[in-house]
């Protein structure tokens, strides 16, 4: 069997102080994350980045930087993800925008807000790229080469 690492794609979107989290059942728990998903085939990271936004919290946001590439080994499942984490900003909510199917809610909180959920964290790479934000790590997005 070969092994096979998922590749994903999640958002920081901080607005005043308070960022864009995801309230989800993972596994049957409520769980928060980033707004975060599966890139799809023929997808691009930056239009899958968009996608799992719009569709785990009703926002439209447009990624303006990459805050880093994330390797996370979820012994839950045994899966190793390879996240590609952008900085997005907010645009705009989407009235009464139907969400993905386990997602209970979308938060706006504080990073201490945060730290409080930490039990509730789907993984450690919610804080991890938190703090690699504030601490002010971006990369620009052309250092991502996709062909079409």
């Amino acid at each position: 069997m070969r092994w096979t690492p998922h590749a994903t794609v999640a958002c920081i979107v901080e607005r005043e102080g308070r960022f864009l989290l995801v309230e989800e059942m993972a596994n049957g728990e409520r769980v928060y994350n980033q707004p975060a998903g599966h890139l799809e085939e023929g997808e691009t990271f930056i239009d899958a980045a968009r996608r799992e936004a719009l569709e785990e919290t009703g926002w439209i946001v447009e990624p303006e930087a990459l805050l880093g590439l994330y390797t996370y080994y979820a012994p839950a499942n045994g899966v190793t993800y390879h996240r590609f984490c952008f900085v997005a900003r907010a645009i705009r909510e989407v009235p009464n925008a139907k969400l993905d199917d386990g997602i209970i809610a979308a938060h706006w909180l504080t990073r201490d807000e945060i730290e409080t959920l930490k039990p509730r964290l789907r993984s450690k790479l919610v804080t991890d790229c938190i703090d690699d934000y504030l601490r002010g790590t971006r990369y620009p997005l052309d250092v991502i080469q996709e062909t079409a």
